[in-house]
């Protein structure tokens, strides 16, 4: 049923229309993350988290998820239905958030404007002049908005203040070379623009120093707790799994992927199992892959060149052909992972000049790390494994992913705009069990006569510890968030039974720390993806792998419980 067959004053027409209303709703309480998306209509505003603003919030969610409760889900066909479910968990989400997490009276990180100046400063407009206009409006409110965040922060966690201080600092210097080159362009703007720019900056600074001197008694627990953290995990993951349980499964398959990477580095070994083989083999791939701050980003084109034309040869995917560019992660955005995807926005109305381009970054050892630290990183960071990280940020993992949801346009913006991040960390995780599968069955020799691993085994290798760590985050997650884990619980978690480096276990102790729930969607949005593949693959057996990941890919980015819905799909597992 088209949107033209449907009478004004149907259910579905009705539907519609709330959808869209709420929608707009939602991206006008947060104009950064509208930005983002490539709605510009709230370009020039910052979110307002002052209390009559967050009582001006909670009112619009209300009312917002009151009118998604009148309406008849009976009239609606599964697409608009699926829609109008997200949707409703969408604003309870977030007036569940504002009602009791309140993090925006704990998380300095929430008050920081970086995410909504970056890309006003680094994606080409429709209209350069309307860009320096809101981009000096949002600048200029960067001081009232920080003096907002100074009356209602309270009980701040050090770990979010500490990484609060350092993004202050990458932010104002964010707003130097870059808005310098934009107000040099255009002479009229010029002065207004700097004259925002260097309050803002001013701010900055003096909003860091605040902090700083709070850091004494910035005692605030960042762990939520057994049932503020089941509701997070429920409102992230939608889906029935409950940390408990979630707990059960994962430390049931952290054995299981033990046990098959053990068996693989004896092969690789050609001798027995035995305790230390498997950190040994994985040394044996740093040492044979080396890799260094001036190699990295180069190394990181070469190796998305290579898995792009991968996935061509092998027909997996329909590769879009929107453009990436590999760039050093900026100040403003470290602080929690090591790289990221960053698309153009999927609201972003297409401009003559074609599609902007996909930003895959990567972010360096900080630049206070001791020496054997930094080394201890580039070990972890090796080719090898930068090659299974490109095909997870990049190819055919979240670039390729977000591409394919960009495009879809259903009879609502709701797919368009909100994501599950269990179903994009989901398929970037199985996009790198596919692209192993693959080079093992390109590849399946033992030996290459020169005796270095063979590549087929060594990305399989690789795989294999990454998959440990997807499933080592949702451990982490649950037992830090629920359980009251300590550092040295979760640092010898990591760094035993993940084999991951020192420098690497306690970013992610830190990033335990900063967020919940998001650490979990990586292994259970791959278990769901996984296996509405695979229930894909017995519905249509006669289709080809690329037309069953072209049909996972084409409704958007929903919750894989969703994405059985709209596909036709029997419920999966609990």
């Amino acid at each position: 049923m088209s949107g033209e067959d449907i009478p004004p004053s149907s259910g579905v027409a009705r539907f519609r229309r709330t959808a869209e209303r709420v929608l707009d709703v939602l991206l006008e309480l947060s104009p950064d993350h509208a930005t983002e998306l490539g709605e510009h209509r709230y370009d020039d505003r910052l979110p307002d988290f002052s209390p009559s603003g967050t009582e001006q919030r909670i009112r619009c969610l209300h009312q917002a998820a009151g009118a998604l409760d009148d309406l008849d889900d009976g009239v609606l066909d599964p697409p608009d239905r699926v829609d109008l479910e997200i949707l409703r968990t969408e604003v309870t989400r977030d007036l569940w958030v504002f009602e009791e997490l309140a993090p925006h009276e704990r998380d300095p990180l929430l008050h920081l404007p970086g995410d909504a100046l970056y890309p006003l400063l680094v994606r080409a407009p429709a209209d350069p002049a309307e860009r320096l206009a809101v981009l000096t409006a949002r600048l200029a409110a960067v001081p009232g908005h920080l003096r907002t965040a100074q009356d209602v922060l309270h009980d701040m966690p050090r770990v979010h203040v500490e990484t609060a201080i350092g993004r202050a600092h990458g932010i104002a210097a964010m707003l130097g070379d870059e808005v310098e080159a934009l107000a040099t362009a255009d002479d009229g703007a010029a002065p207004p623009l700097r004259a925002a720019r260097d309050a803002a900056v001013s701010a900055l600074r003096d909003h860091a120093a605040w902090l700083e001197a709070r850091l004494p008694d910035s005692d605030g627990d960042p762990r939520l707790g057994p049932e503020r953290y089941a509701a997070t995990l429920w409102y992230t993951l939608d889906s029935e799994i409950g940390p408990d349980a979630l707990l059960t499964r994962a430390e049931s398959d952290l054995q299981a992927v033990e046990e098959e990477i053990a068996a693989l580095a004896s092969r690789i070994a050609g001798s027995p199992p035995r305790p230390g083989q498997v950190r040994e083999v994985l040394d044996r791939l740093a040492a044979e892959a080396p890799v260094d701050g001036t190699t990295i980003l180069p190394l990181c084109e070469r190796l998305l060149a290579t898995a792009t034309a991968r996935v061509r040869e092998l027909d997996l995917v329909t590769v879009p052909g929107e453009p990436v560019r590999v760039v050093v992660m900026p100040e403003s955005r470290r602080g929690e992972a090591v790289a990221y995807c960053d698309p153009p926005g999927p609201l972003e109305p297409r401009g003559p000049e074609g599609p902007e381009p996909a930003f895959f970054a990567v972010s360096p050892p900080p630049s206070g790390w001791a020496p054997q630290r930094v080394a201890s990183f580039y070990r972890e960071y090796n080719r090898h494994l930068l090659s299974d990280l490109v095909v997870h940020e990049a190819m055919p993992g979240h670039v390729l992913q977000l591409a394919h949801a960009a495009a879809y346009r259903g009879p609502t913006r709701v797919r368009t705009a909100v994501r599950s991040g269990s179903f994009v960390e989901g398929w970037a995780v199985y996009a790198e069990a596919l692209m192993a599968a693959c080079a093992k069955d390109a590849d399946g020799s033992l030996a290459t006569g020169n005796g270095r691993v063979p590549p087929a085994q060594a990305q399989r290798m690789v795989q294999l510890k990454m998959q440990l760590r997807s499933t080592i985050n949702a451990i982490l997650d649950v037992r830090v968030h629920a359980h009251g884990m300590t550092e040295t619980e979760a640092l010898h978690l990591m760094t035993e039974r993940g084999h991951q480096e020192e420098g690497e276990a306690i970013g992610k102790w830190r990033r335990a720390l900063l967020t919940s729930a998001q650490l979990a969607t990586y292994y259970v949005g791959y278990h769901e993806v996984r296996d509405v593949v695979r229930a894909l693959r017995r519905e249509r057996p006669g289709a080809t792998p690329r037309a069953v990941h072209d049909a996972v890919l084409a409704h958007g980015s929903p919750p894989p419980r969703h994405l059985r819905t709209l596909l036709g799909l029997a419920p999966g597992p609990g």
